[in-house]
């Protein structure tokens, strides 16, 4: 099955950064606002962060074997994901392709 992964938004948390970064930071630069990845295997697309692969892999992965998040999302084949940095997240819509 077909999965495209969409960057919906990077955030960034200024007020963490300012508090609790060594250096100066910025909203994440590995990825753009509206960025796609149509994935046809369970690789790592190129230029995927390997952070942000390890925190959307699951629900990648379940998406993939035919799962689905009926239980919450209106479209039960997509669901919203974001990495795990607290001061610059990430947030993903990953959804299954027929």
């Amino acid at each position: 099955m077909k999965i495209k992964v969409t960057v919906l938004r990077r955030d960034f948390n200024k007020d963490l950064a300012d508090k609790y970064c060594k250096n100066p930071v910025t909203a994440c630069s590995r990825f753009s606002d509206g960025q796609e990845f149509v994935l046809e295997s369970m690789d790592q697309p190129a230029g995927f962060c390997y952070w942000a692969w390890q925190d959307v892999y699951p629900v990648i992965f379940t998406l993939s074997r035919g799962g689905d998040f009926g239980q919450w999302m209106k479209d039960p084949a997509s669901n919203i994901a974001c990495c795990s940095d607290g001061i610059r997240p990430v947030i993903f819509e990953i959804r299954r392709l027929d």
